[in-house]
């Protein structure tokens, strides 16, 4: 998760360097893509929630259902690789 208290304050990259690190370590990115109709209220971030704002600086509100979505979906992801795995 990221924020910025400005509009177009760099969330998406901050989120996409960071995945740089992760996949340096082997990690499994599970980005939320545009999966759910909630990102497009959140402000439309494909790579991770990240918290917006609006032409008057005023958080939106909507980050928090987002939030709830994509940790639903690493779980779910997860689940997957276990079955795949034959763990």
């Amino acid at each position: 998760m990221t924020s910025a208290q400005n509009s177009h304050g760099g969330q998406e990259m901050t989120i996409l360097s960071l995945y740089t690190t992760m996949y340096h370590w082997g990690a499994i990115v599970v980005a939320p893509g545009y999966t759910d109709q909630s990102f497009y209220a959140a402000g439309g971030n494909p790579y991770g929630t990240s918290v917006s704002v609006d032409q008057d600086g005023k958080m939106k509100e909507d980050v928090k259902g987002v939030a709830i979505y994509q940790a639903k979906r690493v779980v779910d992801v997860a689940g997957w690789l276990k079955k795949g795995m034959g763990m």
